[in-house]
């Protein structure tokens, strides 16, 4: 299953986030496929990882809550967001 995981950057935790970030590069743990991760210049940034391990995308996210907000979301693609759209309005 894929889930979008967006954060921001507060001011009063940047420094110590963005050493932790360049220091272990942030990546998931095994069990969890980063498909793709994007930084905006506002702060803010988002991931793509496909897991089944709940627990461990769990353990990912609460790695870094102590320098970010964070929220994961389940996602669909088009075509899976397309075909539960087409069984409602048939």
């Amino acid at each position: 299953m894929k889930f979008m995981v967006s954060w921001s950057l507060p001011q009063g935790t940047f420094r110590p986030a963005v050493a932790r970030f360049l220091k272990a590069g942030g990546m998931p743990p095994a069990g969890v496929k980063l498909i793709g991760r994007w930084h905006g210049m506002s702060g803010k940034g988002c991931a793509v990882v496909d897991t089944d391990d709940a627990k461990a995308l769990y353990a990912w996210v609460a790695e870094w809550s102590e320098f970010l907000p964070l929220e994961t979301t389940p996602v669909l693609e088009d075509a899976e967001a397309g075909s539960v759209l087409a069984s409602m309005y048939k």
